[in-house]
């Protein structure tokens, strides 16, 4: 055997040898950080969308209308936009877990206090201040994950992380019993939240821990010996990015970024479409002939359980292909296509049903590929701000849509235009993707 050949298997087997001890701490690091942040995440989308289950209630307990409904589900985002950006700049100078130690503090307070609305007015400022309360939350999330994971590595983390949304659907879906007097408890808003934070270990626990176990960054981390420490910041240093990086060098240059402006449409877009969907489909359900309140929370968990899975295997095919948009443009054309199902449908259950998992899949599968693509395209030095302006610009959707969908579907008397009105939302968003950020022609044209 020639010498160059013996020089090849061992070159070869080095680096076999540096992607296991790489592939070793990086398991590491997920098993300790990734559980931890999807209870906390669980917890705060709960605190989000359970109105869409009260709203049921609501309407005979509190006569609330449609249109009160939609607005106070929307106005929630309006505080959530004031406040990101200011909180995601604090995470960054003060650290995750001081950040998260107060978010997670205040938010169950909002939550609980809840449980007491009995007015429009009262419905609507416990909304908005839960949102001013939380905000800060996800985007110091995404932040948090480029401080530990390379590009590469990002889109399955995000992914599984951001599974805790449709876990948590499935959980708040079955919880909906037909009993009246339960239902009538559990119905209420936030009231599934506040079963959460009711208890002092499950109120106490998460925001505790948050300060006591999360590290800020890996050089703060008690649990990684020095080997370990070297080995990530070496593969975080060396990061190769799957599409073209912006080149800010501070926040000015960030917030004169166009394209920044146009990611946010297309959040604003992609969110508006969910957002509106997630509340909306208890209401769905019902009109397509389920009048049993338990039957219902089970087929809305339908398309999470199949979301989780999509998700997650979009993530780790993303990185695997080390592409990120056209991943991102299928999954809304899959919700898209799912959303014009049910609009065809006429009254058909299981061609709805169908309709309703495919949309699903899809929508819950495109935000970890949107903010895998928007941590890619921000530089270091924008990160914090980038993210969470984008977030937060993004995040006026959901103030927007349920409001519009709610008024178009009282205006006309068919959910059918509002339908439209979404399938267009995620057509548009994805379509903006493509064609501002642009993949990494250098990473595409590099030797394997």
């Amino acid at each position: 055997m020639s010498t160059h050949a013996l020089d090849g298997k061992h070159g070869a087997a080095a680096d076999s040898k540096g992607a296991d001890i790489i592939d070793a701490v990086y398991r590491k690091v997920s098993w300790r950080l990734i559980p931890f942040l999807m209870l906390c995440y669980a917890i705060a989308f709960l605190d989000r969308i359970n109105i869409g289950y009260a709203q049921l209630q609501m309407k005979q307990t509190l006569t609330f209308s449609d249109a009160t409904y939609g607005f106070g589900a929307g106005i929630f985002f309006v505080g959530y936009f004031l406040f990101e950006v200011p909180s995601n700049l604090l995470l960054a100078k003060i650290g995750a877990r001081k950040t998260l130690l107060r978010i997670m503090f205040i938010w169950g307070i909002v939550a609980a206090a809840m449980s007491f609305v009995q007015t429009p007015m009262q419905f609507y400022i416990a909304r908005f201040l839960l949102g001013v309360f939380e905000a800060g939350f996800f985007p110091g999330i995404i932040l948090y994950f480029t401080y530990w994971y390379s590009s590469a590595r990002r889109g399955q983390v995000i992914a599984l992380f951001m599974t805790a949304t449709a876990i948590s659907s499935v959980i708040a879906g079955p919880a909906v019993r037909c009993d009246h007097e339960i239902c009538g408890r559990l119905c209420r808003p936030a009231r599934l939240a506040v079963a959460v934070h009711r208890r002092r270990p499950a109120r106490d626990g998460p925001r505790i821990a948050a300060y006591l176990y999360l590290p800020d960054k890996p050089e703060d981390a008690n649990w990684l010996d020095a080997d370990e420490k070297q080995t990530l910041r070496h593969h975080l240093d060396h990061d190769e990015k799957d599409v073209e990086s912006a080149s800010h060098t501070g926040l000015g240059q960030m917030f004169a970024d166009p394209k920044v402006y146009a990611l946010a449409l297309a959040y604003f877009l992609l969110l508006g479409a969910t957002y509106t969907m997630v509340f909306w489909i208890p209401t769905l359900i019902k009109g397509w002939g389920v009048t049993d309140y338990f039957h219902v929370g089970l087929y809305a968990a339908v398309p999470q359980l199949f979301g989780i899975f999509t998700t997650v295997w979009m993530g780790r095919h993303s990185d695997r292909h080390r592409e990120r948009r056209w991943h991102y443009a299928a999954c809304v054309a899959m919700a898209a296509a799912g959303l014009a199902i049910i609009a065809t449908s006429q009254g058909n259950f299981t061609v709805a049903m169908a309709g309703l998992t495919l949309a699903g899949m899809g929508w819950i599968a495109a935000t970890p590929l949107f903010f895998t693509t928007t941590t890619e395209y921000l530089s270091a030095a924008s990160a914090a701000g980038g993210i969470a302006l984008i977030s937060s610009l993004g995040n006026l959707g959901p103030a927007a849509g349920p409001s519009v969908t709610g008024w178009l579907t009282a205006q006309t008397g068919t959910p059918l235009y509002s339908m439209g009105l979404v399938i267009a939302a995620y057509v548009l968003s994805g379509s903006i993707l493509l064609s501002v950020v642009r993949a990494n022609k250098q990473l595409a044209t590099a030797p394997a």
